[in-house]
Parts: C-alpha cells; sequence; structure tokens
C-alpha cells in the first residue's frame, strides 16, 4: 500500500476505537436498561454493529501488520531512462478514441476511489498500464469493448 493508504487505514482503526466502540457499548447498555433482550430489537442491532466493527478493527490490524508500505516518490532518483508505470505511480493518460486525459494514480486496493482517479492496481487499467512508459500505447479490455490509453506522463510522487 501507499502511505497514504496506511495513514487512512491508521486513522479509521482509532477512530473505530476510540468514537464507534464506545458509542455502541453505550447503545448496548442502553438497550438493556430497557428490560427483557429477547424481543429487543435495539440491543440485537446494537450486538449486530459490535460485530462488524470488531470484524472490522481486525481486519485493519491484520492489513496493517502485514502490509507493505511502498514510497514510490522515493524511487525516482535510482530510476534509469524513462519511468515506468509502477504501483504508487500517477500516470495521465489519453484516450485515443475521445481525445480525452485523465489522471490515475495506482494504489492498493483499500486506497481505491474511483471518484478520485484511484486505480487499484487489480483493475484492468491499472494492469495494462503497469510496465509501461511515456508514449507506449495500450489496448486494455473492459466491460464495453476495447480501451485504447496512450501513456502521456508518469509521475512518482
Amino acid at each position: 500500500m501507499t502511505p497514504r493508504g496506511e495513514e487512512l487505514l491508521r486513522r479509521e482503526l482509532n477512530r473505530l476505537k476510540t468514537e464507534e466502540r464506545p458509542r455502541i457499548t453505550a447503545a448496548i447498555a442502553e438497550a438493556r436498561s430497557h428490560g427483557d433482550l429477547s424481543e429487543n430489537a435495539e440491543y440485537d442491532a446494537a450486538k449486530e454493529e459490535q460485530g462488524m466493527c470488531e470484524w472490522r478493527i481486525k481486519d485493519i490490524e491484520g492489513k496493517l501488520s502485514t502490509a507493505n508500505v511502498i514510497d514510490v516518490s522515493k524511487m525516482a532518483s535510482g530510476q534509469k531512462g524513462p519511468l515506468k508505470v509502477i504501483f504508487g505511480a500517477t500516470v495521465k493518460v489519453l484516450n485515443v478514441d475521445t481525445d480525452e486525459e485523465i489522471t490515475y494514480k495506482i494504489v492498493g486496493e483499500d486506497e481505491a476511489d474511483i471518484k478520485e482517479n484511484l486505480l487499484s492496481y487489480k483493475t484492468p487499467i491499472a494492469k495494462g498500464l503497469l510496465g509501461k512508459t511515456v508514449d507506449d500505447e495500450v489496448t486494455i479490455k473492459i466491460p464495453k469493448g476495447d480501451l485504447v490509453l496512450e501513456i502521456v506522463e508518469v509521475q512518482y510522487k
């Protein structure tokens, strides 16, 4: 994952532990105070939310414990020749069919957000771009058909 992705996960973990856990615990206590738990929908909902919160905490802790954080900005100085599209790189591409330029950043799965042009390295577009350099033209199979992109710029930032 990128340093940004690691930071986002750490923030979410902190929020879950310091805000969500106490809120859910209070909701369970409140629901318990209403008496009979066998038909208490608020209690059941709070317990379910607690389970989901605890699962997410364990999930994030597991990811962070095994994460390989890659800071692509430190790789540019050692690179010889044109920069290649690698994990963490920012790449500007030109859609050959529409003449539209778009900039993507290749990131880990937890960071991916298409609205912000953050592509998981596992997506077809990212897979098609990885290893390529400026002026390379790639054809990527997507559900709508073939997408032809020309790499305009690669940055390690």
